[in-house]
């Protein structure tokens, strides 16, 4: 989506604000001893009373309003019996839809206390998507988003799952430019054009490379396996950087 006018714009940040306050909800909801079904339904009821629509339902017929991974689940996690504890990663992705247009966003939860390590990664998880959006403006490379990602994530000693990327959403949920690598890729010659709606969601590891698909045709798991965390934002570039519409309110 190339955002053209005010209305545009407006309806997309209606969306993103929706979306993020049920990210927060569903955030602050975890607790132990919840199943992942249970949580999900919290997300849905949100987004019903917004009048949003789940966007993975609705495109991709996926068996949830969002998606829920827990450790080493790593994305498209399928809400369902698994009983969150003390300790978990619980990464939440929320994307829906309403008056035809799109946002998404995500985050990863920490369930209690949880190692230094797996804190640390949270905390600079967060940062790589903060310096991934810090790329994003009118006539930029886009290859710059995936190349700070990457010095940040090799300067601390981490890795980047390199086949999730980030993408083009507003008219719907996946669409030009189809894939956005958060690490650096030669070759990458495409520019953001101006009021380009994009995601930036980087999938930082300590030692994932790759995403596999599990038993269950959705989720995804790290190879090799390691701890991994994702945060994601919509956002439209500018001539004076990105906006972030994907906040709550």
């Amino acid at each position: 989506m190339t955002i053209t006018g005010m209305d545009d714009l407006e309806g997309l940040k209606d969306i993103g604000r929706i979306v993020a306050n049920t990210l927060q909800g569903m955030g602050k909801a975890v607790e132990p001893g919840m199943t992942t079904r249970e949580l999900d339904e919290i997300g849905r009821a949100l987004l019903e009373r917004e009048g949003a629509e789940s966007a993975p339902e609705a495109c991709y017929d996926f068996p949830g309003a969002t998606c829920i991974s827990i450790n080493e689940e790593i994305a498209h996690g399928i809400p369902g019996p698994r009983v969150i504890k003390a300790g978990d990663l619980v990464n939440i992705d929320v994307s829906a839809s309403k008056a035809g247009i799109f946002a998404d966003t995500g985050a990863t939860f920490r369930v209690g206390a949880v190692r230094p390590s797996l804190d640390k990664l949270c905390r600079d998880g967060r940062k790589a998507m903060q310096i991934g959006i810090s790329q994003v403006g009118a006539e930029r490379p886009l290859a710059g988003i995936g190349n700070a990602i990457g010095r940040f994530a090799e300067d601390r000693g981490y890795t980047l799952i390199r086949n999730l990327a980030s993408h083009g959403v507003g008219h719907s949920l996946h669409e030009y430019p189809e894939e956005i690598p958060t690490w650096p890729v030669r070759g990458e010659r495409r520019r953001i054009t101006k009021g380009l709606v994009l995601t930036v969601e980087p999938f930082l590891s300590m030692g994932g490379l790759w995403a596999s698909e599990g038993e269950d045709g959705w989720t995804l798991y790290s190879e090799p396996c390691a701890p991994v965390v994702q945060f994601e934002h919509t956002v439209v570039a500018t001539e004076k950087g990105a906006i972030l519409v994907t906040q709550p309110g």
